[in-house]
């Protein structure tokens, strides 16, 4: 009898390398394929024709990623901890809303900083602003749904960095925030990377063959990041665009009212998957009659409380600080909502 174990080993090796953001797409189409296989080149063809559109953008991001991690621009943040406290906020929050750094690099910059004695109003600041906008993020959200939408967003996030910020550091003499830091911090980053603050940028990097290299290994590393994400955002918004009423979505997050603003922040904490895949869900839900506020306070508190940033929080600070961190995110957010609602 045939030894079947040694080859069905390989297989499951290799089908254990798929990442499950392509698992998941594939799988979603299968399911067309199996309940409604005429609607399967509808769908297919709407996400590949999205993806085209906002190639650009993500061609952008990647080389604009690539450059920042190359020439170690990155290091300009330790910057943003020197000084006077309020200055401090101030800095750290417009850098947290434009720096680089995904979710899991915050854990050990944040580590890192909270090490050396940086105060928490600042380290909250940049905690809240980071997550919610970055260069690849501005540009999938601008090519998603509009160049306004992004630049409010991008305004909201270093407004919600000021809010946690100077709102941590009035209550910073109260029992809330006294002894922040878990005993064993987690120190380590998904992203494998190290603390900060090693070197100075090296604007033409070109000439040092360790930085060409990382060049291309982030430039390779995010492309993929963002075209697997985008894939499977495209791939939900086609099964949104061909099997969910838009009268739904308008009944539910039209309107522009408080209640729906808040509504919003309330679905997006746990709904989120992340800020490269929600622009274009959003995108179609705004089409469909979704409420501008209700839309921007569903991506401020999603991508504050998604998974890979909350985790970059608990892992390094105790409960009643991560439940600030949530309350912050929380209320800044209904708050950007109205803000956006009353100018869009």
């Amino acid at each position: 009898m045939a030894d079947t174990t040694t080859s069905a080993a390989p297989t499951a090796r290799w089908f254990t390398r798929i990442d499950r953001v392509w698992i998941a797409s594939a799988v979603l189409i299968a399911l067309v394929a199996v309940f409604d296989l005429p609607r399967v080149d509808d769908v297919v063809i709407f996400a590949a024709r999205a993806l085209l559109g906002t190639l650009p953008f993500v061609l952008f991001a990647v080389f604009a990623i690539a450059y920042l991690k190359a020439t170690g621009a990155e290091n300009l943040l330790a910057k943003a901890f020197e000084g006077n406290p309020a200055r401090m906020i101030v800095m750290a929050a417009l850098l947290g809303g434009l720096s680089p750094f995904c979710s899991c690099e915050v854990i050990p910059f944040i580590a890192a900083l909270l090490a050396v004695g940086a105060p928490l109003g600042a380290v909250m600041a940049f905690w809240l602003a980071s997550p919610l906008m970055d260069p690849a993020m501005f540009a999938i959200t601008t090519g998603a749904i509009s160049i306004e939408f992004a630049l409010a967003k991008t305004v909201a996030a270093i407004a919600l960095g000021l809010f946690g910020g100077f709102g941590t550091l009035m209550l910073s003499g109260t029992s809330m925030f006294a002894n922040p830091l878990r005993e064993k911090p987690a120190v380590g980053g998904c992203c494998g990377v190290k603390a900060p603050f090693s070197a100075k940028p090296v604007w033409k990097f070109w000439g040092d063959a360790t930085r060409i290299k990382v060049f291309r290994e982030a430039g390779l590393e995010n492309g993929i990041f963002l075209l697997k994400w985008l894939t499977l955002a495209y791939v939900i918004e086609g099964l949104m665009v061909y099997y969910m009423p838009a009268d739904l979505i308008a009944n539910i997050l039209g309107g522009g009212g408080l209640g729906t603003i808040i509504l919003g922040a309330l679905v997006g904490m746990p709904a989120y998957l992340n800020g490269y895949a929600a622009p274009p869900l959003i995108g179609d839900l705004l089409e469909q009659g979704m409420a501008h506020g209700a839309a921007m306070s569903f991506m401020i508190a999603g991508g504050v409380s998604s998974i890979p940033a909350a985790i970059a929080v608990w892992a390094l600070v105790k409960p009643r600080v991560f439940a600030a961190y949530l309350g912050f995110a929380l209320t800044g957010s209904v708050l950007a909502g109205i803000a956006w609602q009353m100018m869009a």
